[in-house]
């Protein structure tokens, strides 16, 4: 399995990234294979993290036209910066409690 990790400084934020985020996650999940994706967001900080099984399904996803659109948007609008790490995941544990998720 792998993870794509996304951070960034946001800039200008509205309406349009909102509505956006929301589709492209459900596009992810439910066209491109995504496992689970998973954002936060505190002061001016992003952190989305999504979980993948192959790379594949990593290049297919950063090469579907409306997440084409929504990085150029990103760059001209939406951050004044950001950073994307694709990891491979060798090893994951939690608790027995733990809440498996796909939002």
């Amino acid at each position: 399995m792998f993870a794509v990790i996304f951070s960034a400084e946001m800039n200008e934020i509205d309406s349009e990234y909102f509505s956006m985020a929301g589709e492209l996650r459900t596009l992810a999940i439910e066209k491109y294979g995504c496992i689970e994706f998973k954002s936060f967001s505190e002061h001016s900080q992003e952190l989305a993290i999504s979980y993948w099984p192959d790379l594949a399904s990593i290049k297919e996803w950063k090469n579907c036209s409306k997440h084409i659109e929504a990085q150029e948007k990103g760059k001209n609008r939406w951050y004044k910066n950001y950073k994307v790490e694709v990891v491979e995941l060798k090893h994951s544990y939690s608790s027995p409690n733990a809440i498996e998720s796909c939002s």
